[in-house]
């Protein structure tokens, strides 16, 4: 699958993931195809772990969301992806069905956001999580969270440990590779606004 994961620290938001592609038993390293696991809408980085066909679909839908997409808080998060639901249902044809008792619809998705105004997840039900320090998705989540958890007190950057997380994901994880795509920015909005909302 893949490795991407957010930290927060000193001010500081980076996003980061791997540069592998997998089809099946296929492996499409960097070199073969530009293979960006993040993208931008506006001025938030998003990092998608899952089908390849989300990246395309998802960037086409939230950038013609216009005003309605909205990703600066939890709450704001929460509201664009239940509209985003409707829509990839629409226009996209998404099945969002995984298994006959689950409470909602799903959306199929896995991401992390990350914008000034902090680091995030959505998950399948549209849940989304706002992270104090980091966090990562896809198959290389679990080598990233041990390496970033082993780093993040000893003064490195957000942007370095991001780094360190993906590169731990691409040594330990058979579906992450080489190179490390990373993006980092200062933090503008005060860490606590989102919970005051």
């Amino acid at each position: 699958m893949t490795t991407i994961v957010v930290v927060k620290k000193n001010r500081e938001i980076a996003i980061a993931s791997d540069a592998l592609v997998t089809f099946g038993e296929t492996r499409l390293p960097h070199g073969y195809e530009v293979n960006e696991k993040i993208i931008t809408v506006g001025d938030s980085y998003i990092g998608l772990a899952g089908s390849t066909a989300h990246f395309a679909v998802l960037a086409d839908a939230l950038r013609g969301m216009g005003a309605d997409c909205r990703l600066g808080s939890r709450m704001e998060i929460f509201a664009t992806f239940q509209k985003l639901h409707a829509l990839l249902k629409e226009k996209y044809f998404l099945n969002p069905k995984e298994d006959e008792s689950d409470p909602y619809e799903s959306s199929q998705i896995t991401a992390v956001i990350a914008n000034a105004s902090g680091i995030y997840g959505v998950y399948s039900y549209r849940e989304v999580f706002s992270f104090d320090k980091f966090w990562g998705i896809g198959s290389g989540r679990n080598f990233a969270l041990g390496a970033m958890y082993a780093v993040y007190d000893r003064g490195r950057s957000a942007r370095q440990i991001a780094e360190v997380g993906v590169k731990a994901g691409c040594e330990f994880d058979k579906s992450s590779a080489l190179p490390v795509r990373v993006f980092g920015f200062p933090m503008t909005v005060a860490e606590n606004q989102e919970r005051a909302a």
